[in-house]
Order: C-alpha cells, then sequence, then structure tokens
C-alpha cells in the first residue's frame, strides 16, 4: 500500500510539473512576423490583412511587418496603412534585410506602422507618384495626385509624431533616406541588424492603438511566429507581375492559336484557354493600358485569319506588328510595372516564327494540286473494258466512266492514262 501511495505521489508531482511547463509555454509573449518582398499589389494587401487579423485573434504582443519593396499600387497601399491603423495589436514594420528598401508605397506603410525600425544598409523614401512628371511641368490633374498624397503621407506623419517635413518632401521631391538619415530626421524609431535585436530594443515602448488606449510592448524574450503567404498567395501573388502576366496571355495566343489551326489537338487549347484565364485574373490586379490589351487581341484575330485566307502573309504582318505595340503599351504606372524589351523580343520572335510556318502551310496548300473531285483523275491509270473505237468504257476506281480515245482504237482489257475530263467523260491515250 505504502509503494502505491509514493508512486500516486510522485505521478502528481509530475503531473504538476508538466501542467506549470505548459503555463510557462501558453503565457510567453509572442509576435507574428509578416515578410514582404516584392511589388505591393491587391495579392499583398489581403496576406497582410489576414496577418494582422490572425496576430489580433491569437493575442501576439505585436505585429512586425520585414519588408523590401520598390513600390506599388497606390490603392492596395493605402488598404495596407488602413489596416495598420485600425489594428488592435502593435503593427512594426522593419526595413530589412541589409540591402532592402522601402520606396514609393514601401514609405507610406513604413511612416504609419506604430513602430518603424529599418536595418542597416536600407533605404527609405522616392514616393513620388510614378508617371507623375518630376520637374514641375504637370498638368492640374498631375498636381492634384501630387497634393492627395502628399497630404496623406504628412497626416500619417503627424498622427505617428514623425517628421512630417520629410515625409512631404518625400512625395513632392522623391527625396529618399539611408537608415541612418532616417533616424536622425525622426522618420523611423529603432535601426536594428536583426530580428532578436529589434524584440530587445522594442521592449517596454509605448505605442497608442486606434482606441486612444496606450499600451507597453513586452517582447523580451518573445518568441517569432512566421506567418508566411499560403499556396493560393503565393501563386496569385507570382502571377500578378507584369512579366509573369504578359508570358500568360502570350501562351493563351499561341495555344489558342494552335488549336484552331489544327482542330484536334485539345492539349494545346486545354492549355491555351487555362493561360487565358490565369492571365485575365493577373491584369485585373495591375495598372493594365487597355488600349494594349486590344491591340494584343486585334492581333490574334489577324492571325487567325491568315490562318484562314489566302493573304500570304500580310494579316500575319500586320499581326505582328499590333503584337508588338500591345505589348510595349500593355502597362501603365512606369518602370515598376513594364514588361521586359527581351521578354517582347521573344514572344514576338517564337510568335512570329509560328506564323512563318502557316503561312507556308496555307501557301504550299494553294498550289497542291487538287486531290478531290474531277480534276484528280487526270494523269490516272483506267482499264479499258469495251474498246475504244474511238469511244467506249473504262473503269476508273471501280466506277465506269465513258471515254474517248485520242490515241486511235485500244482494245479491252489494256491500260490507259486519263489526259483529261469533260462533263461525263473522260479523254484517254495508250501509255
Amino acid at each position: 500500500m505504502l509503494r502505491i501511495w509514493r508512486l500516486l505521489t510522485v505521478s502528481l508531482i509530475l503531473l504538476g510539473a508538466v501542467l506549470a511547463t505548459t503555463e510557462v509555454v501558453a503565457k510567453a509573449p509572442a509576435v507574428e512576423v509578416l515578410r514582404v518582398k516584392g511589388v505591393v499589389n491587391p495579392v499583398l494587401a489581403d496576406y497582410l490583412d489576414r496577418g494582422i487579423k490572425k496576430a489580433e485573434d491569437t493575442g501576439a504582443v505585436a505585429c512586425i511587418i520585414e519588408m523590401d519593396t520598390p513600390g506599388g499600387l497606390d490603392t492596395s497601399m493605402r488598404e495596407i496603412v488602413q489596416d495598420i491603423l485600425d489594428s488592435r495589436v502593435p503593427v512594426v514594420v522593419y526595413v530589412s534585410p541589409p540591402g532592402a528598401r522601402a520606396a514609393s508605397a514601401g514609405t507610406f506603410i513604413t511612416v504609419a506602422a506604430h513602430v518603424a525600425a529599418m536595418a542597416p544598409d536600407t533605404v527609405i523614401g522616392a514616393a513620388h507618384p510614378v508617371g507623375i512628371s518630376t520637374t514641375g511641368e504637370t498638368s492640374a490633374v498631375d498636381e492634384k495626385v501630387v497634393n492627395d498624397a502628399a497630404a496623406y503621407m504628412r497626416t500619417l506623419a503627424e498622427t505617428r509624431g514623425r517628421n512630417a517635413d520629410w515625409a512631404e518632401k518625400a512625395v513632392r521631391e522623391s527625396v529618399s533616406a539611408t537608415e541612418t538619415e532616417a533616424k536622425n530626421l525622426n522618420v523611423i524609431d529603432i535601426i536594428s541588424p536583426n530580428l532578436n535585436d529589434l524584440l530587445s530594443q522594442l521592449d517596454g515602448r509605448k505605442v497608442v492603438l486606434v482606441d486612444g488606449k496606450e499600451i507597453t510592448l513586452k517582447t523580451a524574450g518573445a518568441t517569432a511566429e512566421y506567418v508566411d503567404m499560403d499556396l493560393a498567395e503565393s501563386f496569385l501573388y507570382t502571377i500578378a507581375d507584369p512579366n509573369i502576366a504578359y508570358v500568360l496571355l502570350s501562351l493563351a495566343t499561341i495555344g489558342l492559336l494552335v488549336e484552331i489551326s489544327s482542330p484536334g489537338l485539345i492539349f494545346p487549347g486545354v492549355v491555351g484557354g487555362i493561360c487565358l484565364v490565369l492571365a485575365f485574373y493577373a491584369l485585373g490586379v495591375l495598372p493594365v493600358n487597355w488600349a494594349g490589351v486590344m491591340l494584343i487581341l486585334l492581333a490574334f484575330g489577324l492571325f487567325i485569319a491568315e490562318v484562314f485566307t489566302t493573304g500570304f502573309g500580310a494579316l500575319a504582318a500586320g499581326g505582328i506588328a499590333s503584337l508588338i505595340l500591345g505589348s510595349i503599351i500593355l502597362f501603365k504606372g512606369g518602370p515598376l510595372f513594364s514588361v521586359s524589351p527581351w521578354l517582347i523580343a521573344i514572344v514576338v520572335i517564337l510568335v512570329a516564327g509560328f506564323m512563318l510556318f502557316a503561312v507556308q502551310r496555307v501557301v504550299a496548300a494553294h498550289r497542291k494540286q487538287a486531290t478531290t473531285g474531277r480534276e484528280e483523275l487526270v494523269g490516272k491509270v483506267a482499264v479499258v473494258k469495251k474498246a475504244l473505237k474511238p469511244e467506249g468504257f473504262v473503269l476508273i476506281k471501280g466506277e465506269l466512266w465513258d471515254a474517248i480515245s485520242e490515241s486511235g482504237p485500244v482494245e479491252a482489257g489494256e491500260e490507259v492514262t486519263i489526259s483529261r475530263v469533260e462533263g461525263l467523260k473522260v479523254y484517254v491515250s495508250k501509255k
């Protein structure tokens, strides 16, 4: 009996230790870490929205956004900023790793954060609206866009107690700053070489949330829990790239052309249809110039017309010219959303090569001797069934034809060659 009590006592002690350890682990602070590398677009905005909401739901002490971006779409940037402003947990934007940048839209997002941090050898700024001139020669519409962006940047900086004058210059004059300059100018709060050091520096810092409540960050010893894009988000973010979207649109064009010119292959048509759907999704989240899309569709129509008509290359040439022009102007929004000239050249060469092959087949088909109807009988061999003196009957492919000999009498059973066909009679000559 005593032995049993000892076993029970030891078991209870061990169970208590396990529960205590579990309690400690459960109460250990955690921060959610989101990673941004690339252009700001709707897919990225949805990902960050999901990540911030997860940090709120799990009770994380902070949400850290590791960012390296050249900028992106204004609408997506404003959605991200709104999510940060409305967040119920502190949001820290950390421009990292070394060599990273927070340019254009990234500057707005950094300034909007509760805490802004940068790694060594990083840059922030150059937030002038893309596509607007920086020479001072702007239209009234351009000036309105710049004024709106500048006012938005200034109010974000003032809300976070940062240097509003520099923030406005980043929009109006495209000024940039290194991490040291940004810290000295009160554009950011922290310079940190890595995430662990950042967590140490964040500990004890006070921030004010959207409801006016001031909280003190407790990040010392916090566990970093990375929230990456899921498979669907990663896929959509990949195809929402101007070059990828252009490749998908080109593959769709080539696949459908092959299927139309050679019906029944199925595979090119299926691939082309899938690529077309994905291409239109990508075009829907990018700043598209629809005139460019129309020119590419026009090129597609001209290619189809070339396959089924006797244009002998004229329609194909027009299609290639339309494809080049459409490819060049397909996207708007400056270099950030442009298609690589090398990619355009490769696609045009591939399409031109396919069309050259198709045109050659069309021309050859038009020049080829007819293989159906009466014309195909010319030059064929027939067997005389009733002597030709000079009229009689010959057997051609199992059919009896009235025949007239142009080379004198021919006896039954002999072979003759058909020289011409007139009506229902064939004219033949001895072999």
